[in-house]
């Protein structure tokens, strides 16, 4: 692929379509993100010059014809974003397997000339276009003797370009980090589990709850971290022999603990150890029977296919149907089909029948009760999501004193501070938590610092226990409390505490102040010996400015909130028709906020400090608007970011709109304000908080061994005061003075930031005439090379 993609990059992409057709159709279950994806595609199909058809309807609209396969306009995908579902239908279809109906589709697609598909469903639907693709020649030759197509016709559609995205909430598709509806099945699962707790917790309940997800454990296993749960049950991981007793050991130990609540997770495909069903109603009748407790079931069902889409799910459908569309326009008959998807924050292409034999190991792995390769061949994410869910889980805290100490040679425990700095966001609490309990069961004594760096100088500083941080996963803010003052001039007080409370190691969770913060001890060091011990900064913040790290803990939460809010502004606009709306987010002067909120959402625009901008812009923007009107969809939203530049205010650019706009659209302002940076945290910030603070003191624990010297601790390295930060497709530690060269500090942010490429994206589903980078194409990856070591030892 990387042969023609280099030659089609010199092409101006505004004509990399014109003579083409794509059809598009969404096949097998629905999920949210779905309309995202299909919007996204037509849009960019549109914008590269070429015809772009719906599929109503799946595969049995694709055999059908007919009405069935409509063009589609700039404007029949408005308003989609929001919806759940699939706008254009999906459905179960018989006939599309066997041969008659095949060739029926194909002889509709070639009328049309279409020759290129989009399909978004499940590894079911990719695999049934494949192997459409593979027939396509023979199907074009019985046409042609049977009479239905010319052997012009014929020649014009030769060659079928096939590329998948993976839509379904399972999101058990090897090779894809997450499928499209996947967040958004979390958040409807999540928000159940906040409701049920609540109730749970008044009468000392226990709870079973059951999710979907087929042969897959996936929403099972992030459910259960994301809420702390005591047991969860998977079908790549059955429990061992024996789990009856283990489980209600358990239970039974929560409640002595004084826990009011216990939650038990099941995946709908949860399987014993000689591959019996494992039933919510089994485990039930276990509790009642032996351990009397008040035990409830609630089976989640069809709710979690519902509802509308998270921000998540809309940008990664809008980022894959962009690639879609390029992938189908530089194929060549060589190229095998391929599915783009996400792997940490990159989009790639991979071979659809490699995905495809993936996930077929799985099951056959799970089968043969090889379970350690079926959790490996479900990729990093699940293995990782699975080794946290283990640490966390299944260890009574009182028997697990297996101290660091004998590493150390003495008797003093070691002591590890965590506090919160700046200002408070979601999923802090969950950071906390999890890392309060990896130190309890690393064998060391956690202290809490309240109110930030202030409460380090003035010995706010006191124990914290396994059971206090219980609940704190889904809980919103900062229950430690947070300042944004830096240590700068505290430092003698600062260092006089860590010397009366003996602490040995440090974790530093909050936005840029913690780094600024860290930065401040770190170069202390020279002249307070005090500060000479191990630290860790865990990005956490809505404006995720944090050097060093692509995502930081809160800014999903923030993202979504300002997403439903531009939703309802959004109905709102419709409803008045000819409205344009204006709004101001957070984010200090990083526009990662404002433009990842402006593609959720669907914005016309969206201005920030990084992208600069001048009163020609403006200009244009309000020429596109008044354009705009002229159509059916009679609305604007302008976002604009509240630090992006001194003189053009929200108050500014809505006077200049209003003035330009008159008689032809009005205008309102809204300025979001705090509401940004609170809320429940989502899925992502409840289980990204949890690795990361987990992540982190395990990393401190080395860090601590390596540190030991006569008797004490000593460290003053610079790596051993890193951030913990996600960075491509990894977790990784960075030195922070390693990170000064890449920050802006006066504006606060890191030099480079990897979703300002991803603007151009937004600036064309908004339907301007801009010119998209195509030359950081991604390139065709492999899959099936991860799989040779499995493979070996499963022959051995």
């Amino acid at each position: 692929m990387s042969g023609s993609s280099a030659n089609m990059s010199d092409m101006d992409p505004t004509k990399m379509g014109i003579g083409r057709s794509i059809a598009v159709l969404t096949s097998g279950g629905d999920a949210q993100g779905m309309n995202a994806a299909v919007r996204a595609t037509v849009r960019v199909g549109l914008y590269t010059g070429a015809k772009v058809y719906f599929v109503h309807e799946g595969y049995q609209g694709l055999v059908d014809g007919g009405d069935n396969i409509r063009p589609a306009t700039w404007e029949s995908v408005s308003m989609m974003l929001q919806l759940g579902g699939t706008v254009i239908g999906s459905a179960r279809c018989k006939d599309f397997r066997n041969r008659e109906g095949r060739m029926q589709a194909a002889c509709n697609l070639v009328k049309l000339g279409i020759t290129n598909l989009c399909v978004i469903g499940g590894d079911g639907s990719l695999t049934g276009a494949n192997q459409f693709r593979t027939e396509w020649s023979s199907l074009l030759v019985d046409l042609v003797r049977a009479g239905k197509i010319t052997d012009v016709e014929a020649k014009r559609s030769s060659h079928l370009n096939i590329v998948g995205m993976v839509g379904s909430i399972d999101n058990d598709f090897c090779g894809t980090d997450m499928t499209i509806g996947t967040d958004s099945a979390l958040h409807r699962i999540i928000e159940v589990v906040d409701a049920i707790t609540t109730t749970a917790q008044s009468h000392q309940r226990t709870f079973i709850l059951e999710v979907m997800g087929r042969h897959c454990g996936y929403l099972a296993l992030v459910t259960a971290l994301s809420c702390g749960a005591d047991w969860v049950f998977i079908p790549e991981m059955p429990p061992d022999e024996g789990w009856e007793e283990h489980l209600c050991r358990r239970l039974a130990d929560q409640r002595a603990r004084g826990s009011r609540l216990n939650v038990i997770i099941v995946a709908e495909g949860a399987m014993s150890r000689d591959g019996k069903p494992i039933t919510s109603d089994q485990i039930k009748k276990l509790v009642t029977d032996r351990l009397g407790f008040d035990t409830r079931t609630t089976v989640l069902g069809h709710v979690q296919r519902g509802g509308t889409p998270s921000a998540f799910d809309r940008i990664l459908g809008s980022r894959m149907g962009v690639e879609a569309v390029m992938a189908l326009l530089e194929a060549t008959p060589d190229t095998p089909a391929c599915v783009v998807s996400l792997s940490g924050n990159q989009a790639i292409r991979l071979p659809l029948m490699e995905c495809v034999q993936v996930t077929k190991d799985v099951t056959a792995a799970m089968s043969e009760g090889r379970f350690e390769d079926a959790i490996k061949l479900r990729g990093k994410s699940f293995e990782n999501n699975w080794n946290t869910y283990k640490l966390l889980a299944h260890i009574n805290p009182p028997d697990v004193k297996v101290r660091t100490n004998h590493l150390l040679n003495h008797d003093s425990n070691i002591n590890v501070a965590i506090m919160n700095i700046g200002a408070p966001c979601a999923g802090m609490n969950a950071a906390v938590r999890s890392a309060v309990r990896m130190g309890i069961i690393q064998g060391h004594n956690m202290l809490a610092v309240h109110d930030g760096f202030d409460g380090l100088a003035h010995g706010q500083i006191e124990p914290i226990t396994w059971t206090e941080v219980s609940g704190w996963t889904g809980k919103g803010g900062s229950m430690l409390g947070t300042k944004r003052t830096l240590p700068g001039k505290l430092m003698e007080e600062i260092s006089l505490n860590i010397a009366r409370h003996n602490i040995h190691a440090l974790v530093i969770i909050g936005g840029f102040e913690a780094y600024v913060g860290g930065l401040e001890l770190v170069q202390a060091r020279e002249k307070y010996e005090e500060l000479c011990i191990p630290m860790v900064v865990i990005p956490a913040t809505v404006s995720n400015n944090v050097p060093g790290s692509d995502f930081s803990v809160g800014a999903d939460t923030a993202l979504n909130t300002i997403t439903s809010t531009c939703d309802r502004i959004k109905q709102s606009a419709a409803g008045t028709k000819r409205r344009v709306f204006i709004i101001e987010t957070m984010g200090g002067y990083c526009g990662y906020l404002a433009t990842m909120a402006g593609m959720a959402a669907g914005a016309d625009a969206a201005y920030i400090y990084e992208d600069k901008f001048s009163i020609r812009d403006l200009e244009a923007n309000v020429e596109h608007l008044v354009e705009k009107m002229k159509t059916t969809v009679k609305r604007g939203l302008i976002l604009r970011n509240e630090n992006c530049n001194a003189n053009y205010t929200t108050d500014f650019i809505f006077n200049l709109y209003s003035e330009e706009g008159k008689g032809v659209f009005d205008c309102r302002k809204n300025v979001l304000g705090h509401m940004q940076q609170g809320g429940t945290p989502t899925p992502f910030d409840r289980n990204f908080g949890t690795k990361m603070g987990a992540k982190s003191v395990l990393w401190l624990t080395e860090k601590l061994k390596e540190c030991y010297r006569h008797g004490r601790i000593f460290a003053n390295t610079p790596d051993s005061a890193c951030v913990l930060g996600m960075r491509k497709r990894a977790l990784t530690f960075q030195p922070l003075a390693d990170l000064k060269e890449e920050t802006d500090f006066e504006h606060r942010i890191p030099k480079t930031q990897w979703w300002v490429k991803i603007r151009p994206i937004m600036k064309i589903l908004a339907k301007y005439d801009i010119k998209l980078d195509t030359s950081e194409h991604a390139d065709m990856e492999h899959v099936i090379k991860k799989r040779s070591p499995i493979m070996k030892t499963a022959e051995k």
